[in-house]
Parts: C-alpha cells; structure tokens; sequence
C-alpha cells in the first residue's frame, strides 16, 4: 500500500477570515474585494420567476455589483452573520446572512482550497424583502 501525499488544506480561521471578507466587500459592494475571494470559473445562482433558476458567471455578477449602491452608503447597520461551516478536507460549505437593505440574504458558499487558500467556487442565494 502506497501513501498519497495529501495536499495542506486551510483550517476553519481562514473560512472565517473569508466570511469576514465577503461581509466587508458586501456591505461596501466592493467588487475588486469580491473578485479576491471568488475562483474566476465561479458561479452565482439564484431562483428566478417562478421555478426557474438562473446561473450568472462571477465576471457578469461582479460587473452587476459595480452598479449597486452599498449597504454603508445607505447608512444601513450591518446584521452579518456566519450561521454554519462544513469543510471536509480541501472543500468547504459557508452558509452565511447579512443585510442589504431592503432585503436580507442568505448565502451558500461552496468553496475549495486552491493554490493556497479558500476560494469561493459557487454561491446559491436567496433574498427575502425584510418586514
């Protein structure tokens, strides 16, 4: 029997760091911060109307969050939080909430570890219209 070397995968702070990150680069819609933390091969999916669901590619996403005002120049208090992480060897799930009003998100974040630290590889949202 053979031993495989296993590639040095990140730890939960770095998932942490990274969900700091994402909150930063959300509440000021930062896309350079995004584009940081997302694998340039990334996807961003959500429903649609009805029972559609439509997939963007991280390029078209970030260059539709360059046109969205921020959460801080609304001068809206942040309510971010990490409500769950799974990693499992070089793969990582962050489930994630925070508000940009007049909505709040909640995040999947399907990451993996790559040339070096955790990138951002997927993300399915959802939005609810806050009350």
């Amino acid at each position: 029997m053979t031993l495989q070397h296993m590639p040095t995968t990140g730890n939960i702070d770095e998932l942490v760091a990274l969900a700091k990150t994402y909150f930063d680069a959300a509440y000021t819609m930062d896309a350079d911060t995004f584009a940081t933390i997302f694998d340039p091969a990334a996807l961003v999916t959500r429903r649609g109307d009805g029972d559609s669901v439509v997939v963007t590619p991280v390029a078209a996403w970030l260059d539709a969050v360059r046109s969205l005002s921020s959460p801080r120049d609304a001068g809206s208090v942040r309510a971010d939080q990490i409500l769950s992480i799974a990693m499992t060897r070089d793969m990582a799930l962050l489930k994630l909430r925070l508000r940009i009003p007049p909505r709040e998100v909640t995040d999947l974040l399907s990451c993996f570890y790559l040339n070096g630290r955790w990138q951002i590889v997927q993300k399915v949202f959802a939005a609810e219209i806050l009350a």
